[in-house]
């Protein structure tokens, strides 16, 4: 066996130091990815002691990249995709050349060329596409319409992008810098001859573009599902999951080398695709652990490419990078947002996604140097501005929270006739599921507080919730769900189910269902972690509130009965109990129906 293993090197000790480094900064109520930041700054090139290879390091963030942008796809439709073209498509080609003419600006005053500064400012305008996504799952805004917003617009980000890889080489003798085979610079399965010129190039690429889209949408939309209906029909869990990567990571790579797109748009397409399947919950079930281990490798890698002593070398040049980054992009991007009619809470939350830089803008940097536009210096600024932007955005999150009240007491009043106007029918007598006024708040600020009481809070209404929701209105209790993805939601509304929207974990999410007044609390998620929580803000508000919880071991049971549940039932034994009970009484019992005909669950199992 050989000795020299520097991909599992890289891999232990990139996920090694970023979980050591990653839980000391919780510790100390910092995001973890700061202690990701700083593990790899540890083995980078920059620090002495051990030293990653950061070669196989960026290809395995380019991984974490593509699955994470395939789990985004797999909560996205077209039709959400489309919803968004109106603002998403102007305001990132607006975003796009405000802070490319500040980063050519700031080039100017470096004594930078035209083409040095085309370069720098084009990397200073696209978001990562790791931290943008982490950023809105943590706030369970991916499926709202801001987070619909975010995502269309760092796609259109990335096509703009794609573009611009393709046309800095054409353009690099033109700009100053060292002319490269325009055969090359077009990428994947077709080609043009460099004599074709750069519309020939610019035309090639929006046709590949173009073919791939439809591709996906004639091609793919059969051929995706059908076979994640087929493994799924072979009864292997292993089959399957091994067919989601492999569908994901198979899709992104043939895009980008057979289309000439990035792997990101190629993943999201793949996962955009399968979720038109019945079976996308579960893909996205078992994509998710490797999901968040490969992209905690991008931050490694990211941290392995920063110099500390740069801080110190070029501290003004590094601290005007930073503000184009975090104040300059940002404020154009609210206020695009708020032209459009948006509300300052939307303008913030999408301002604030874009306050950092990432993947996309080091491919462009490296391309620029290796193209003899960028100075290695221009490549030092872009690396230190998206450390320092990276470690700031959760700060810039906290920074909307402060924000968004005081914005919101100086916007326009609202008209009075929406308060008035039901959405839904009542779920307990003279009640109503929602207003448009309420509905409009709980996008946009904090949810509006139920009027119910001897209620039940139920957590969540996915294959088990929904099961228990349909008992609860079939018996007539008076209940209210929350619930953080916006497609349940309008469902529920639509059946005349009260809803508060958001996560339960957050306070002022579950100080809307009225916890004080509630009668019992049915956490029906499969987080334990997430679920201890709530418990412990449902304690606080209610001493004497009856909790049932769900668990899928032992070692759950224990942790949700410590923090104060009354009742664990743990999936497993009510399944043996049900064979035990079907076996010993000699009769079989009839096959049960799929989720969509939700019938109603026995009642002796509410009052457990």
């Amino acid at each position: 066996m050989p000795h020299d293993t520097p991909l599992i090197a890289t891999i232990v000790a990139g996920l090694g130091l970023a979980f050591v480094f990653g839980a000391i900064a919780n510790r100390f109520r910092m995001p973890p990815l700061v202690g990701y930041l700083i593990a790899g700054m540890l083995v980078g090139p920059n620090t002495p002691g051990f030293v990653a290879d950061q070669g196989l390091a960026l290809e395995l963030a380019e991984i974490g990249v593509i699955l994470l942008m395939f789990g985004v796809g797999l909560h996205f439709s077209l039709k959400d995709l489309l919803s968004v073209r109106a603002i998403a498509v102007p305001g990132a080609v607006v975003q796009i050349a405000f802070a490319t003419a500040l980063g050519a600006g700031l080039a100017w005053l470096l004594g930078w060329t035209m083409g040095a500064g085309l370069v720098f400012g084009l990397a200073l305008s696209v978001a990562s596409t790791v931290v943008l996504l982490r950023a809105l799952q943590e706030r369970r805004l991916i499926e709202t319409e801001r987070g619909r917003i975010a995502v269309g617009w760092l796609i259109v980000e990335d096509l703009a992008m794609v573009l611009a890889l393709v046309l800095l080489p054409a353009l690099a003798g033109v700009l100053g810098g060292q002319e490269a085979d325009a055969a090359h610079a077009t990428g994947g399965l077709f080609s043009l001859p460099a004599d074709y010129g750069i519309w020939g190039v610019v035309g090639l690429t929006l046709l590949k573009v173009a073919a791939f889209v439809v591709v996906m949408l004639v091609v793919g939309r059969r051929v995706i599902p059908w076979i994640l209906h087929y493994v799924a029909h072979t009864g292997s869990r292993e089959l399957f999951r091994l067919a989601v990567l492999a569908i994901a990571l198979g899709v992104a790579f043939g895009a980008a080398h057979l289309f000439g797109v990035s792997l990101a748009l190629g993943a999201f397409f793949a996962g955009m695709i399968m979720s038109e399947s019945e079976l996308s919950h579960r893909a996205a079930e078992e994509s998710l652990p490797l999901r968040d281990a490969f992209s905690v490798l991008f931050f490694v890698s990211v941290g392995m490419l920063f110099d500390p002593t740069s801080l110190l070398a070029h501290p003004a040049p590094i601290l005007a990078t930073l503000f184009i980054i975090v104040i300059g992009k940002s404020a154009a991007a609210f206020l695009i947002v708020l032209a459009f009619g948006h509300p300052p809470a939307t303008a913030l939350v999408i301002s604030a996604s874009l306050a950092q830089i990432g993947e996309f803008s080091f491919i462009l940097a490296e391309l620029g140097v290796g193209l003899n536009l960028l100075p290695e210096e221009g490549r030092d600024l872009i690396l230190a501005g998206a450390i320092l932007s990276i470690v700031l955005n959760p700060v810039m999150f906290a920074a909307i929270d402060r924000l968004k009240p005081w914005l919101e007491s100086r916007a326009p009043a609202k008209e009075p006739e929406a308060a008035a106007r039901p959405t839904g029918p009542a779920t307990a007598p003279g009640m109503v599921a929602a207003t448009a006024a309420s509905a409009k708040l709980s996008e946009d600020g904090p949810p509006p507080a139920t009027n119910l009481s001897g209620h039940t809070i139920l957590i969540g209404y996915g294959r088990v919730g929904s099961l228990v929701g349909t008992a609860l209105k079939l018996a007539g209790r008076p209940f209210l769900v929350i619930e953080d993805a916006d497609k349940v939601l309008a469902q529920l509304k639509l059946a005349g189910i009260e809803t508060v929207s958001g996560n339960a974990a957050r306070g002022d999410v579950f100080a809307a269902a009225n916890a004080a007044g509630a009668e019992r609390l049915i956490l029906a998620i499969p987080n334990a972690f997430e679920a201890g929580q709530i418990i412990l803000r449902a304690r606080a508000a209610n001493p004497a509130i009856s909790v049932i919880a769900r668990a899928h071991s032992d070692a759950e049971v224990e942790h949700l009965t410590g923090l104060g549940a009354d009742t664990v039932i743990m999936g497993e034994r009510e399944i043996a109990r049900g064979i035990v009970e079907t076996v010993l009484s000699g009769r079989a019992e009839p096959a049960l129906v799929g989720e969509e005909d939700k019938p109603a669950v026995p009642q002796t199992s509410l009052t457990a």
